[in-house]
């Protein structure tokens, strides 16, 4: 990559003089060399005024034995700012709904990190 396509600030601040691409992820390498990505830096939801990181509800979501995948996403909201959503993947013959997982997550994280819409 070069740079972002008519966004010169976006490109100075993600490539480095050196020529190195910040990505924004966070990784790490494990005893055998093997590198792993762990978060993601830039990612972060503000609603009400809290910090919400979506790593951390994701990581709650998987807890659920009829969860194969979750993405969570900030959501533009008129007075929060923002709302925690979440696209879920259930596994070939699981069965959960939106309430049940948004009740899983309730039950395990403040409230205002728990997200408000889970689709699937």
């Amino acid at each position: 990559m070069t740079g972002y396509w008519n966004q010169p600030e976006a490109t100075s601040k993600a490539i480095t003089p050196d020529g190195w691409f910040n990505t924004g992820d966070i990784g790490r390498v494990d005893a055998d060399g093997y590198y792993y990505i762990v978060d993601r830096a830039k990612d972060l939801i503000i609603r009400g005024g809290y910090n919400v990181y979506p790593r951390e509800v994701e990581e709650i979501l998987y807890q659920h034995p009829a969860v194969a995948e979750a993405a969570v996403i900030g959501m533009p909201h008129p007075t929060l700012g923002e709302e925690v959503g979440a696209a879920v993947t259930l596994k070939h013959g699981g069965r959960a709904d939106h309430d049940e997982l948004r009740d899983f997550v309730k039950h395990r994280l403040a409230a205002y990190r728990y997200p408000a819409g889970c689709g699937s």
